[in-house]
């Protein structure tokens, strides 16, 4: 898990410098409305929605924006439908990437996603020409407030988790796909609503990156990222602890 926790700590510092907070709203709306979408209404019977509005009230999402996101997903008000998609590339040196979005334009979030690449030193591939790289997980996060390291990683190896990785800004759990209900229904007994809940991808092998390419893919990952489009972005990128440092200045 090198890659997503290194890149979730440097996303933790940004983002208490600089947080986007309309660009993340308009992330997590999307995420309510696909929830409801796929699932039931009602968050007690809907685990996606209940982890997409507890992210939604990290970030100080206020009730009135969640209920209506709520009710665009039922169909109770207008508004555009979104899709999930899957973009998967290569960044610089070879690094590989993939890129989950939600959209209601297919067309224009492939070309902003392929120009992002391209921009940035590398192309944008087929669905699955870098997947094989990479294992599905259900990934479930906690604030490190939450619980001491020792504290989650018994919680999570009770829970049925295949791996706890803790930081000075979040505790990262995953797990088997077929697990992943179990093992966040456990966690949510015993700490709370997760503030990420949603499979996510792990990297099989990693690819080590100087600095210069790891220069290179931070702007990408904050180009895609930056796009509304755009939920989360993970690669397979190994980065020393001391060139993150300096990236995350």
């Amino acid at each position: 898990m090198a890659g997503h926790s290194k890149f979730a700590n440097i996303k933790h510092r940004k983002g208490a410098q600089d947080a986007k907070r309309a660009k993340a709203f308009t992330k997590l709306a999307r995420e309510i409305i696909v929830s409801v979408k796929t699932g039931m209404p009602e968050p007690e019977n809907n685990p996606r929605l209940r982890s997409a509005i507890a992210a939604a009230r990290a970030m100080n999402m206020t009730n009135d924006r969640i209920h209506s996101a709520i009710k665009q997903g039922m169909g109770n008000q207008p508004g555009d439908d979104y899709e999930e998609m899957r973009y998967e590339g290569y960044g610089p040196k070879g690094i590989a990437v993939i890129v989950e979005a939600l959209t209601n334009n297919r067309n224009r979030t492939a070309s902003e996603v392929r120009s992002a690449f391209t921009k940035h030193g590398g192309n944008l591939g087929e669905t699955g020409s870098v997947a094989f790289s990479f294992e599905q997980v259900g990934l479930i996060e906690y604030p490190a407030a939450t619980a001491s390291e020792e504290e989650m990683l018994e919680a999570a190896i009770e829970a049925g988790a295949d791996n706890c990785e803790s930081d000075e800004f979040v505790h990262s759990i995953t797990c088997k796909p077929d697990d992943f209900s179990a093992v966040r229904g456990a966690l949510e007994e015993k700490f709370g609503e997760a503030e990420t809940g949603r499979l996510s991808w792990n990297p099989a092998n990693t690819v080590e990156a100087d600095e210069d390419t790891a220069t290179s893919l931070m702007k990408l990952v904050e180009t895609l990222e930056d796009n509304d489009d755009v939920q989360y972005v993970v690669t397979n990128a190994d980065i020393s602890d001391e060139i993150m440092e300096k990236l995350a200045i």
